[in-house]
């Protein structure tokens, strides 16, 4: 896993090279972007159902979750998000949220104003694409997501979220083929994969016992890459990523 240590407006960068290419002027600008940096804590509500936020927040560090409660109690995470994701863009245009977002684990978090990011985007018209393509790469992401725990069997479900999760965080330098950093639990993926924390349990255990995965603490390696991506029916063409970050 990459250990060099970058900037949040470096990180940003990488992460929209991603998915749209960038002129020198545009990394420049971006380069100038106030972010101010915030530690937070495991399972703390970053932006609750309600608010009326005036800022967005980009992931620098650790795991997030967008999530809704039914009115028995029970949880449903809607989509996980890993350094270099903007979990909350939607909220430049929508006044108000809709929608929980927290964290996982011990999160750094990079808040920008919203009249920065509007500032910078009239300055570059062309990131105003850019960002916008992000929310569309994570739209994209929500409906694999629904076709994958609408239709897939739990074994297949969960290891398309793990090769997912390796080329999200490939796409910013935080992973290889082989090992990445997976802070979330049972509870947490029976939350985001609709399946009981005990199946999660069993099917983790096949995983590893098939020789998918193998995992110390956060740290899971995979031993054989092309052997996941197979087990997960997975196909990277929904990540939208550059072909040079995809290959």
């Amino acid at each position: 896993m990459a250990t060099a240590i970058i900037t949040p407006n470096q990180l940003m960068i990488r992460k929209l090279e991603s998915i749209f290419p960038l002129t020198d002027e545009e990394k420049q600008g971006l380069k100038e972007l106030p972010i101010k940096v915030s530690d937070i804590k495991t399972n703390q509500d970053i932006v609750k159902i309600g608010d009326h936020p005036t800022q967005c927040f980009m992931i620098l560090e650790g795991y997030t979750c967008i999530y809704k409660m039914t009115a028995e109690g029970k949880r449903q995470i809607l989509a996980l998000y890993v350094p270099g994701d903007l979990p909350d863009m939607q909220s430049l245009h929508l006044k108000v949220i809709d929608i929980n977002i927290a964290s996982i684990s011990p999160c750094k978090l990079g808040f920008i104003q919203h009249k920065d990011l509007r500032n910078l985007c009239e300055r570059y018209p062309r990131l105003t694409a850019a960002f916008w393509r992000e929310t569309l790469v994570h739209a994209s992401i929500f409906r694999e997501w629904l076709l994958n725990n609408g239709q897939r069997p739990a074994y297949t479900r969960i290891a398309h979220l793990l090769c997912e999760l390796v080329m999200r965080l490939k796409a910013v330098g935080l992973a290889d083929d082989e090992s990445f950093e997976m802070p979330a639990t049972q509870a947490e993926l029976a939350d985001a994969t609709g399946i009981t924390q005990v199946h999660t349990n069993r099917v983790l255990q096949a995983l590893r016992a098939d020789g998918l995965i193998s995992n110390v603490k956060v740290k899971m390696t995979v031993p054989d890459w092309q052997k996941l991506q197979e087990a997960g029916e997975f196909d990277p063409l929904y990540l939208h990523l550059q072909k040079n970050v995809a290959a």
